[in-house]
């Protein structure tokens, strides 16, 4: 078992939401358990019950009751709380409040804002009516090109409140991109911003937002914010500039919202897109609602009256769950801008300022902070630090161990992983639970996960397959354009029926907590045992002088393998043959004489998603000769650059290392 590195105060554990519900279950069901693995047990077979005790112990409002906890079948047919009506962004405006800020908002100017309820109510109901005037209404989608900025936040709650479906892309997005996915849900309204700014350099996207608007036939009017530009006017017909909007209307209005069935969508988000059509992936009003009071309140703690941030832009469906500590009345603290301008502190300074009580990021960031020997701990006050959230890929144990040494000794590590399927996660924090170095602390609540092994059962103490066996709220309701569900299920389905393999190695523990070993189609498959490309990942990310790196695994005829390492380097740094042994036998001792690999190979780029994954299999499939290359979509990859070198680079490739002609 990993060193334990964090265990929470017995102060903690009584303070936690997750002791308060267990408190409401014994008093309210008569229900009681000896450890968090029990209250998980329960909340897991008994799924229905566990689902019902959320909707009650946060007195859900809805217009009209449910006759039904659960109904329609296996997954992905079920049917979650049938007959009720009720309104996501409702919940949120019940926790109004005079004595704290609703959002806190900074970007690159380093002047943070603080935005009241008052203010907030005043212009979501604004938005809210100029919508109702141009004739939106329940199930009408509304889009946004936006950076993450409070006209983002505030759009969400008045398009939400009136039932109608928000769709939001990143203004770093190319064209291309945005128009595949918001073409497929043919939006009525359109909010953009002239640009956006990255390490203080503007970008403008003028240019773009008419092409979007031009090709994109459904949208019959555009709400304008001149972000860069407050000078700018309203661009062409069928326009309107968001002052106008705040200032013209919603005069004498009141907020309200409009009711929807649980199953209502709420918003559609994007899987990456990088070969075909992104998959618009759809959730529901009530699914979400009931996730998010869980997640939040249960796995993140997070308490009235706190300070919640998460670095994220609009394009990742992190900016949707940061809605979620609204719910239970948490300050989300927005940021806009580099999180590296004007030095990398500048997030740990804003932690102290504000102050930032539950400190959320990327695991590359943090390994960022490591490689850079930042100490954030000594240089700012972090007191009220009380978590520290990590997700987007598997944090590797050094990176623990600089949160612990040079962060805080008794802050609360919550690496979790979860994705844009669900808008939340599987797996991360509980705070009864110790943290383990390099693990994430449990599965959560009313998720059903295990790992299977090839026959097709689950395995403890050793690598397996995802599967969700049970189904959860926060599954999507379908695929917008998906008939009778046929893309849905061969997303999540084919492999066993009525379960969802979820395309992630992971390896559970006997006390609960787990490693994720990266994605199970990126699986190095190396002379017949199965590598996690995250194990390789964690030792490369300790090694001084490496940037970034990608390892695949390809299968030659007869049977063989090779197994390439691509390295991007520090500036100023170079390949020598003494770093490919220092590489090669850190590999082979902290893992094992298969995990190195045949040749390292240095590159400019690593390409990533634009929700910053990397593209293990694409590369793959590139450097095999498959049709990937062809059929790829470069405007959905964040670094193009680096795809066109694999793409020249293949033949070489493929004739020097796999034996062709």
């Amino acid at each position: 078992m990993n060193k334990q590195l964090w265990q929470p105060t017995q102060a903690f554990i009584d303070q936690s939401n997750l002791k308060h519900y267990e408190q409401w279950l014994l008093k309210e069901k008569g229900l009681s358990f000896a450890s968090y693995a029990e209250l998980w047990k329960w909340s897991t077979t008994e799924i229905a019950d566990f689902w019902e005790s959320i909707w009650q112990y946060f007195q859900v409002k809805s217009y009209t009751p449910y006759t039904e906890v659960l109904s329609g079948g296996e997954m992905p047919d079920t049917e979650w709380f049938k007959g009720a009506t009720l309104n996501y962004a409702e919940h949120i405006f019940r926790k109004a409040s005079d004595t704290r800020p609703a959002l806190i908002f900074q970007n690159e100017t380093g002047v943070a804002q603080e935005i009241s309820w008052a203010e907030l109510t005043k212009k979501v109901v604004a938005m809210r009516h100029y919508l109702q005037t141009l004739g939106i209404d329940q199930g009408d989608r509304v889009v946004a090109y936006l950076p993450n900025i409070p006209e983002a936040n505030i759009a969400f709650l008045a398009v939400n409140s009136l039932g109608a479906i928000w769709s939001c892309c990143s203004p770093d997005f190319g064209v291309n991109t945005v128009i595949d996915r918001f073409s497929q849900i043919e939006p009525k309204v359109f909010i953009a911003a002239d640009g956006y700014t990255y390490n203080q350099k503007p970008f403008s996207r003028l240019s773009e937002i008419g092409q979007i608007r031009s090709q994109i036939p459904s949208i019959t009017q555009t709400i304008f914010i001149p972000y860069l530009d407050q000078s700018l006017g309203n661009q062409g017909e069928n326009t309107i500039l968001w002052d106008e909007v705040m200032k013209g209307f919603g005069d004498g209005q009141t907020l309200s919202f409009t009711p929807v069935p649980f199953d209502h969508p709420i918003w559609v988000l994007y899987s990456s897109g990088t070969t075909g059509k992104p998959k618009a992936i759809t959730h529901s009003h009530g699914g979400m609602l009931l996730e998010h009071f869980k997640y939040m309140a249960f796995h993140n703690d997070a308490h009235e009256g706190e300070n919640f941030f998460w670095f994220s832009t609009t394009g990742w469906m992190m900016w949707n769950f940061l809605q979620a500590s609204m719910l239970v009345g948490a300050t989300p603290v927005i940021f806009d801008g580099s999180p590296g301008y004007p030095s990398i502190n500048v997030l740990w300074e804003m932690a102290e300022k504000l102050p930032i009580h539950h400190f959320g990021t990327s695991a590359p960031y943090l390994v960022a902070c490591m490689k850079k020997e930042l100490s954030p701990g000594k240089t700012y006050d972090l007191s009220n630090l009380r978590s520290i959230g990590s997700t987007g890929a598997p944090l590797p144990p050094e990176a623990f161990d600089w949160v612990y040494e040079h962060v805080s000794s008794d802050v609360w590590l919550c690496s979790m992983s979860g994705g844009t399927d669900v808008c939340t996660a599987f797996v991360g924090g509980c705070p009864y639970e110790p943290v383990y170095r390099g693990s994430i602390q449990c599965r959560g609540l009313g998720c059903a996960l295990e790992a299977y092994g090839d026959d097709g059962q689950p395995v403890i103490n050793s690598l397996g397959e995802m599967v969700i066996e049970q189904p959860m709220p926060s599954m999507p309701i379908y695929f917008w354009n998906d008939d009778n569900k046929v893309r849905y299920r061969s997303s999540y389905f084919e492999e066993y029926p009525g379960k969802w393999r979820h395309g992630d190695w992971i390896h559970l523990y006997e006390n609960g907590s787990l490693i994720i070993q990266g994605r199970s189609d990126a699986t190095l498959n190396r002379k017949g045992i199965r590598i996690g490309t995250a194990e390789i990942y964690a030792v490369l990310d300790g090694i001084t002088g490496l940037a970034d790196s990608m390892v695949l695994n390809l299968e030659k005829e007869g049977g063989d393998d090779v197994m390439p390492l691509f390295v991007v380097l520090e500036e100023g740094k170079t390949l020598s043959e003494e770093m490919k042994k220092a590489i090669n036998s850190a590999l082979r001792k902290h893992c094992s004489p298969r995990h190195v690999p045949d040749f390292i190979e240095a590159v400019s780029g690593i390409p990533y998603t634009l929700s910053g994954k990397k593209m293990e299999v694409p590369v793959k499939k590139i450097l095999m000769g498959m049709d990937a290359g062809k059929n790829m979509n470069k405007d959905a990859v964040r670094n193009p650059e680096a795809i066109a070198f694999f793409m020249e680079y293949a033949k070489s490739f493929r004739k020097r290392y796999l034996g062709a002609s």
